[in-house]
């Protein structure tokens, strides 16, 4: 199985778990009013995408992101949406919306900047992804329902942050093992 193949398989996979875990705040050290079990998975999400752009250009790179999307919304209804709980059919739709601008967003940014040293473009991307992501998710997902969204929204955004640079020593290490294919015809990849 090549590259482009298991990246769009882990990022249905990554989708999935975040989709769920967000359902659940961190009840340790008092952070259940700040953080979810989401915010530690979802930047994965990020790497996936900076491969594929690295590996294959922002076309690949974006065909993986609706692959993931696909994946990941079509699982998260059948696993974790329950529909006769509004929050959780607004979890599914927060998801998708979310997820959809946020990683064509960093697919954009991520080609724009990849010229340059080799983390910036990584960085950059996903961290503009992550507030996108984290804001749109929250607001949607959350909004007027009693839950502290923005307490979590932050709560979320900090450790996002926190991994989406932590996500740079995975990329620098894979970035050796991948092939770039980002110059050659999408056709023929």
């Amino acid at each position: 199985m090549n590259l482009y193949y298991k990246l769009a398989i882990l990022m249905g996979f990554v989708v999935v778990i975040s989709n769920y875990l967000v359902q659940f705040p961190v009840q340790v050290l008092g952070l259940s009013e700040i953080l979810t079990y989401g915010a530690f998975s979802y930047p994965i999400s990020f790497l996936i995408t900076d491969l594929a752009n690295r590996a294959y250009g922002k076309i690949v790179a974006r065909k993986i992101v609706y692959i993931g999307f696909f994946i990941g919304i079509l699982l998260t209804l059948i696993v974790s949406t329950n529909f006769s709980d509004i929050i959780s059919v607004r979890i599914a739709i927060g998801s998708g919306v979310a997820f959809f601008i946020a990683q064509n967003l960093d697919v954009q940014i991520f080609d724009k900047l990849r010229k340059k040293r080799w983390f910036i473009a990584p960085l950059t991307s996903s961290m503009l992804g992550s507030i996108t992501d984290t804001f749109l998710f929250f607001s949607i997902s959350f909004y007027s329902t009693g839950v502290p969204w923005v307490t979590l929204a932050i709560g979320d955004l900090i450790v996002k942050l926190i991994i989406a640079l932590s996500m740079l020593i995975p990329f620098r290490l894979l970035l050796g093992k991948i092939k770039d294919y980002s110059e050659k015809p999408v056709s023929s990849i």
